[in-house]
């Protein structure tokens, strides 16, 4: 698994803006959540998918911006959650035991 770690507002904005050229999936992780740790090894030992950016966002360094995220989409915060955007808007969120790399190279077919 190939993490771009999501640090800043200015990489939201431009995970939004290459969300038209290619889906961007943003896995909200917490490290003291021992659900989000399990989540997080599953995805990293599945085979992702091709064509897809993968983006790692800190919540206990990063809260503000996990916020920012739940505003600009108007989706509830999880964690562990993932939510794929794709020519802007989400397309996919999912969250807990819920999230599998099989459905998120689904989401987008």
């Amino acid at each position: 698994m190939d993490w771009k770690p999501l640090l800043s507002d200015e990489q939201l904005n431009d995970l939004i803006k290459e969300s038209h050229d290619k889906p961007q999936v943003i896995f909200k992780h917490s490290i003291r959540c021992s659900i989000s740790s399990m989540i997080k090894n599953r995805l990293e030992k599945s085979e992702a998918p091709g064509g897809f950016d993968f983006h790692y966002l800190d919540l206990i360094k990063y809260r503000p911006l996990s916020n920012k995220i739940a505003e600009e989409f108007n989706i509830r915060h999880e964690s562990p959650q993932v939510i794929i955007i794709k020519d802007g808007h989400p397309v996919y969120d999912e969250s807990h035991s819920a999230i599998h790399m099989e459905e998120i190279a689904d989401a987008v077919q």
